[in-house]
């Protein structure tokens, strides 16, 4: 299916230009943490403004792998299927809400020169392993003091969120912010809504938000997961 098919759901336009790769993002954990907003606005750059839900801000840890391509070519050799693992927060800027990354760690160093180059992400190089058993997914990843090590898996049938509820506020995002040099870039994406899945979660270690400065309880306040989903990206726009 084409993802441009279905556009009602988007909170505005998508880009008029054209999309310059297609992503498909698989075996989706996110675990989200409700952490004091000054816990977390010193860490983002000033020109973002941090978005809430009830009063509530939030880290999540979100573990998956990729595969990509650009546009009009063949996947590229080494891209057909990378583990990631992202820390991330939520934030907005002119009133588009998005996201804004502390941290992604791949195993990929190639995927690491290439979104630090073109996008001013701060992807890291980091040990990976994930292993599957049937609905089951154990993940591991060491980056010096950045670890995650949790066993994984759906509990219930795929579901769109609803408008209004956290899963929407958490998953319902089609941009990225990331600042550098003082200017302000937004990344714009295109997808369906989230096939949303309840989850259960073994958590054995977990220092990634730590690594950025941020402070989690043991257990994430809320879970979800998602199968598989196809995305199309834009070229990063600087806005400010």
């Amino acid at each position: 299916m084409n993802p441009l098919a279905e556009q009602d759901h988007r909170p505005w336009p998508v880009p008029k230009g054209p999309w310059i790769m297609v992503q498909v993002w698989r075996d989706l954990l996110f675990a989200h943490w409700n952490v004091p907003p000054e816990a977390i606005w010193p860490l983002i750059p000033e020109q973002l403004e941090l978005d809430s839900f009830g009063g509530d801000t939030w880290i999540s840890i979100t573990p998956l792998h990729i595969s990509l391509r650009l546009r009009g070519l063949p996947p590229l050799p080494g891209m057909s299927d990378l583990p990631e693992l992202n820390c991330r927060t939520y934030v907005k800027v002119g009133g588009k809400p998005g996201i804004y990354f502390f941290s992604l760690d791949t195993a990929s160093r190639a995927a690491v020169w290439g979104a630090r180059t073109f996008y001013h992400l701060p992807y890291f190089h980091a040990r990976m392993q994930v292993e599957k058993r049937a609905d089951s997914i154990s993940y591991s990843s060491v980056r010096g003091d950045a670890v995650w090590r949790a066993t994984y898996a759906p509990t219930s049938p795929a579901q769109r969120a609803e408008p209004g509820s956290l899963d929407y506020f958490l998953a319902e995002r089609y941009c990225l912010y990331t600042v550098r040099k003082g200017r302000t870039y937004r990344g714009e994406i295109h997808r369906v809504p989230w096939p949303l899945q309840s989850a259960s979660l073994s958590i054995g270690e977990n220092s990634v938000a730590q690594a950025a400065g941020i402070q989690v309880s043991a257990a994430p306040a809320a879970v979800s997961f998602a199968r598989e989903l196809e995305v199309l990206v834009w070229p990063l726009d600087r806005i400010g």
